[in-house]
């Protein structure tokens, strides 16, 4: 039978602390491309946020304009606590499904999120995004360049993702990681793709 992959699977997850995806920093590849924008008030959305490392960092370097969305309640609980002061002050925390997200962002940031949900849900994950994004908008992340034993995490190959998100964005990075953290080294992707 296969395995839901809801809110209480993911409360579960998180409960048990069964959490291998979780860096406990921001992802370096991010970080450095955070690194190179300049305009602190970019519309940024973070979709399966997890515990949002990278919106840490975002916040800390002075963006104005963040979206944390996650399924997960328990989680979005424990985000509201560790991001108190900045809760309607720049970020934005959304307990939902993020195919019913709605907005306009100049920048979407994938993070292990393409990667946790089922594989049938790719075509929708990317019309989804292409909706979200502003017309000059860009995603940007990182995905796995690798196949999994058991799942989630699911993985994928260059050629599955240019195959996939070719006909609605153009590709204009996408490339093995150099800086990825030693765990994920040699299978990780980086990549930018703006909205056509």
């Amino acid at each position: 039978m296969e395995t839901k992959l809801d809110n209480h699977y993911w409360n579960e997850r998180y409960k048990e602390q069964q959490t291998g995806w979780d860096l406990g920093i921001a992802s370096p590849p991010l970080v450095d491309f955070f690194s190179t924008l300049t305009d602190k008030n970019l519309a940024i959305l973070i979709p399966g946020c997890g515990n949002a490392y990278e919106a840490e960092w975002l916040l800390a370097n002075g963006f104005t304009n963040i979206t944390l969305i996650d399924i997960s309640p328990l989680l979005i609980e424990k985000l509201s606590r560790k991001f108190k002061a900045q809760v309607g002050l720049g970020l934005t925390l959304v307990r939902d499904d993020f195919f019913n997200c709605t907005g306009a962002y100049d920048l979407i940031v994938e993070q292990t999120f393409f990667c946790a949900l089922n594989p049938n849900l790719r075509q929708k994950y990317a019309e989804k995004m292409h909706q979200l994004l502003c017309k000059n908008g860009c995603l940007v992340g990182v995905l796995f360049d690798r196949d999994f034993i058991s799942s989630p995490p699911f993985g994928g190959s260059s050629a599955e993702y240019q195959s996939l998100f070719s006909p609605l964005f153009n590709i204009e990075k996408m490339a093995p990681c150099q800086n990825s953290v030693p765990p994920r080294l040699g299978s990780e992707l980086f990549f930018v793709m703006s909205k056509k």
